[in-house]
This record gives structure tokens, sequence and C-alpha cells, in this order.
């Protein structure tokens, strides 16, 4: 478990396997995920790369900043001529404190079907 400096955040790796569909297709899967709980949100799994269909992201135009990880970019799932805008989020140089989510990938809930199991 690795905590931020002022404790409002905290990542803890995920032994169940998560899973990640848009409609019926499957973009991602995962027993090697990190869970970053911080408070006041809910928790999000950070995927690795190497578990995600990244020929299915294309990277979008929005940057957000969180003071505690760092800047996040954003991408975009294209499947069959539709595209669902800003469905997950990679801080790619995060800040020393959440290095360990480099690399990774967290979906917004709201927008995929993320199953754990």
């Amino acid at each position: 478990m690795i905590h931020d400096p002022s404790g409002h955040i905290s990542l803890h790796p995920n032994p169940q396997r998560v899973r990640v569909w848009v409609g019926g297709t499957l973009i991602a899967d995962t027993h090697d995920a990190i869970e970053l709980r911080e408070k006041g949100y809910p928790h999000r799994q950070y995927i690795p790369r190497q578990d995600v269909d990244m020929q299915r992201l294309v990277r979008s135009t929005t940057v957000t900043h969180c003071p505690f990880k760092g800047d996040a970019s954003y991408y975009s799932v294209e499947l069959d001529g539709e595209t669902v805008t800003d469905a997950a989020w990679s801080y790619e140089q995060p800040f020393e404190a959440m290095a360990d989510i480099a690399e990774h990938l967290a979906f917004d809930t709201r927008l995929v079907d993320e199953k754990h199991s």
C-alpha cells in the first residue's frame, strides 16, 4: 500500500480479475490492477496498458490536473464507427508518490461496464 504525503490517496494491489467492456466488446482484462482510493471519490481500478486493447483507444485533447496525481491524458474508445468520448484516462508522468499508476489506465464507470471477480 502506498499513500500520498497528504493522506488523501492510497494505492492497493487488487488481486481480483478486472474486466472492462464497452457494449459487448471486451476492452481490458487483468489480474494486475491497482486500486486507487481517494477521499470523496469512488475507488478506481488502474489497469496496466499491456492488459488494455489499446488499438481501440484514441487519445483525445482532454487533459485535467490533479494536485495529488499530476496531469491526466484522456482516451476515447472507438468501436464499429461509434465513439465513447473520454472513457479512460492515464497519468503518464504522475507525481512521485503515485508513480505506480504510470503506464496504467482507469475507466469512467459511468461510460463503460467494469466487473471484478
